[in-house]
C-alpha cells in the first residue's frame, strides 16, 4: 500500500489519505461573499481523490482582504454562505473541508492577477483602502505605504481571527489553518525586513513572534478539540536580512507547545528583493523534513510537488507527513484519483464516473500506459449486473 494513500489523524480529525489540496485565491467573492463558482471549484476537486480540499485564504476582517474579490468571514452573510457551501460539498466524497484564515496587512488593498500589469495597489477611483502592517513600510513603489498598527488595532486583529474561526466551526469546517506566511500580516509581524517596531511585538525573535502565537493561541482555544488547527509557516525570507528556516523551526517549537495539530512549510512573497533560488521539483520539502525531525509536529510539504511517485518518495522518506499541491490540481483536478492509478492503489470513485476507473475501463491503459494493473478492492462501487460493471463501457 502506498504511504500517499494511508490514513492521517491530524486533532480530532481523520484524512482518508496524505493529499492536500492548497487554498487558492480566486478573486470571485462579492463582498467577502463566496459565490457560484467557489461551488464549482470546490466541488471538483472533492472529486479529485485528495484526502483535504481548502478553501482559498479567508480574510478575518474586510480590511484583511488582497482583494475586492477575495471571501472573508466577519459578518453573519458570510458564515451563512461558507455553511452553505460546506453543506454542499460534503455529500460529494469522503475528503475532509479546510478553511484557512488570514489577514493581507500591508499586501491588501490591491488589484486581482488578472488586473495586476495596470500596477499593484488599488487606486482611489477603485475603492482602494487604508492598508496597516506591524510599520510603515510598503511593499516597493508600486504598492501604497500601510498605516502602523496601534497595540489596539493588534487587540482587533485578535480578536477577528478568533471570531472568524468559530464561525468556521459553526459552519462545520473541519480543517481550518492559520496563514502566517507569504508576506502576509502575521509573516510581516515575524520578520525583521518587514517589522521595525521597537515595542513588545518588534525586535527580537520573541517579539516578532509574539502576535502570531497570540492569533493562534485564541484560535486553538476557539476551534476546540474536535477540529484540526493548523498553520501555514514560512520557512525562509531568502534576504539576507530576513528571516531564516532557524527561525522558524524555533516559532514551530512555540506552535507545538500551543497545540497546533500540524504544519504546512512554505516560503517566499515577503518582499521585492528577495533573491529566491529557481524553483525546483521539491525545492522546498526540505524545510518540513528539517521541522518533523525537530519537532513533533505533522508537516506538510511544499514546492513543485507534481509527480506521484515523488510525492510518495517524500513521505516514504519520512521528510513530510502530507504533500500539499495547488496549481496541479487546477491542471488536473483528478490529480489524486490518477496518483493512486499511477502507484496501484484502488481508491473508491464516484459512481458517475466510474466508467473511467481503472479497473473497469480498457481504455485507461493506452491513456495512462505508465500505470500498473489494479485489482478492484471497491466491489460496491460497481454494483454487480448493471452497466457499470461491464469492462466495455
Amino acid at each position: 500500500m502506498a504511504v500517499l494513500f494511508d490514513p492521517l489523524t491530524i486533532g480530532g480529525v481523520t484524512l482518508p489519505n496524505r493529499i492536500q489540496v492548497s487554498p487558492m485565491c480566486q478573486y470571485s467573492a462579492v463582498d467577502g461573499v463566496l459565490q457560484d463558482w467557489h461551488l464549482i471549484h470546490l466541488g471538483g476537486l472533492m472529486l479529485s481523490g485528495a484526502g483535504l480540499v481548502f478553501a482559498e485564504a479567508t480574510a478575518v476582517e474586510a480590511r484583511g482582504r488582497i482583494t475586492h474579490g477575495c471571501v472573508g468571514l466577519e459578518n453573519d452573510v458570510q458564515e451563512r454562505a461558507l455553511a452553505d457551501l460546506v453543506a454542499r460539498l460534503r455529500p460529494l466524497s469522503e475528503a475532509r473541508i479546510g478553511l484557512q484564515l488570514s489577514h493581507a496587512g500591508r499586501r491588501g488593498s490591491a488589484r486581482s492577477i488578472a488586473d495586476r500589469s495596470k500596477g499593484e495597489s488599488l487606486p482611489a477611483d477603485e475603492r482602494a483602502w487604508l492598508t496597516r502592517g506591524p510599520s510603515a513600510l510598503p511593499y516597493n513603489e508600486t504598492w501604497a505605504t500601510p498605516e502602523e498598527m496601534t497595540p489596539d488595532d493588534i487587540a482587533t486583529v485578535i480578536a477577528a481571527f478568533a471570531d472568524a474561526s468559530r464561525r468556521a466551526v459553526r459552519a462545520g469546517v473541519d480543517v481550518i489553518e492559520c496563514h502566517a506566511a507569504h508576506g502576509y500580516l502575521l509573516h510581516q509581524f515575524f520578520s525583521p525586513r518587514t517589522n521595525l517596531r521597537r515595542d513588545a511585538y518588534g525586535g527580537s525573535l520573541k517579539n516578532r513572534m509574539r502576535f502570531p502565537l497570540e492569533v493562534i493561541a485564541v484560535m486553538r482555544d476557539a476551534i476546540g478539540p474536535d477540529r484540526a488547527l493548523g498553520v501555514r509557516v514560512n520557512s525562509t525570507d531568502w534576504h539576507p536580512e530576513g528571516a531564516t528556516l532557524d527561525d522558524a523551526v524555533l516559532f514551530a517549537k512555540e506552535l507545538e507547545a500551543l497545540g497546533v495539530d500540524y504544519v504546512t512549510m512554505s516560503a517566499g512573497n515577503l518582499v521585492s528583493d528577495a533573491v529566491i533560488p529557481k524553483a525546483t521539483p521539491g525545492h522546498q520539502v526540505g524545510f518540513s523534513e528539517r521541522v518533523k525531525a525537530e519537532t513533533g509536529l505533522t508537516t506538510a510539504a511544499v514546492g513543485l510537488i507534481t509527480d506521484p511517485h515523488q510525492a510518495e518518495a517524500i513521505l516514504r522518506e519520512g521528510r513530510a507527513d502530507m504533500v500539499a499541491i495547488a496549481r496541479g490540481f487546477l491542471d488536473n483536478p483528478r490529480w489524486g484519483l490518477h496518483a493512486a492509478a499511477a502507484l496501484g492503489v484502488d481508491v473508491p470513485y464516484p459512481q458517475q464516473y466510474i466508467r473511467a476507473r481503472p479497473n473497469n475501463w480498457t481504455a485507461f491503459k493506452r491513456v495512462h500506459p505508465e500505470a500498473p494493473s489494479v485489482a478492484s478492492t471497491h466491489q460496491a462501487d460497481r454494483p454487480s449486473g448493471s452497466t457499470w460493471d461491464r469492462p466495455d463501457q
